[in-house]
């Protein structure tokens, strides 16, 4: 075979493999993200059959908030203190119920510090907390829900803006600064209450799930990989022919 159609052939045969490499690594990606989303769902399926512990509190206590981390994501905790309804935030909520928004309460513990408690869901006739007075607990209560981490900046394409108190994710520091909470006060995570109060926001509507399509991926990048292999043979087959009809001669 001359230079002129060797070389071209060459540069497809590097070209094919380099794809199946690039394929097998991405597959062998995909599956490990598989043991890590798995072992994500089994922890996060423990926590919330759990036993409530006490929500994190300041630095000091037995569980603190510098201890708090991406693992402690959906733990059910228990908090007793005062609602400080003056100071409620919504922010957008879209729901199995429809569009509307989640009631941000600051609660206000025995030890003085300050826990955000998203109360649950309202719709749009209902985020005037004065349509809703009779769901306005007063004095201690105790509340059960899991605990989430902040979500800073804002929504998908939408940033919070918080001079115009539109609010598109729940991002706790932002929010307690807008409402004039004093930072080292304030819990840095916010709690997804539980239960419901008759005539306030529904609780309880936390989806817990969790995408597993990593097997699928990885079969797909599999897949190519064996086409990025099946295309280097059909490449260098005519070579094999010619020389097993030399040899035959």
């Amino acid at each position: 075979m001359d230079k002129a159609r060797r070389w071209p052939r060459f540069a497809l045969l590097v070209g094919l493999a380099l794809a199946f490499i690039g394929f097998v690594a991405l597959g062998s990606w995909q599956l490990e993200r598989r043991t890590w989303k798995l072992a994500l769902i089994e922890r996060v399926e423990a926590q919330l059959q759990a036993a409530p512990v006490d929500a994190p509190g300041p630095a000091g206590s037995s569980s603190s908030w510098d201890r708090i981390g991406r693992d402690d994501e959906y733990r059910r905790v228990s908090v007793t203190g005062r609602y400080r309804h003056d100071l409620e935030t919504c922010t957008q909520a879209v729901t199995v119920r429809g569009p509307g928004c989640w009631v941000l309460t600051p609660l206000e513990t025995d030890d003085g510090w300050l826990l955000l408690i998203n109360r649950g869901f309202v719709d749009p006739a209902q985020r005037d907390p004065a349509t809703r007075a009779s769901g306005q607990p007063e004095g201690i209560v105790a509340v059960d829900g899991l605990l989430r981490l902040s979500e800073p900046r804002g929504g998908f394409l939408r940033r919070n803006d918080p001079a115009q108190s539109r609010w598109y994710s729940r991002d706790v520091v932002a929010i307690a600064a807008a409402r004039g909470l004093p930072e080292d006060r304030v819990a840095p995570y916010f709690v997804d209450a539980s239960g419901s109060v008759p005539g306030g926001p529904i609780g309880g509507l936390t989806v817990v799930r969790f995408r597993n399509s990593h097997l699928v991926y990885a079969l797909t990048w599999y897949g190519l990989a064996a086409l990025s292999l099946a295309g280097a043979l059909l490449v260098i087959r005519p070579d094999w022919r010619r020389r097993s009809n030399a040899e035959s001669l």
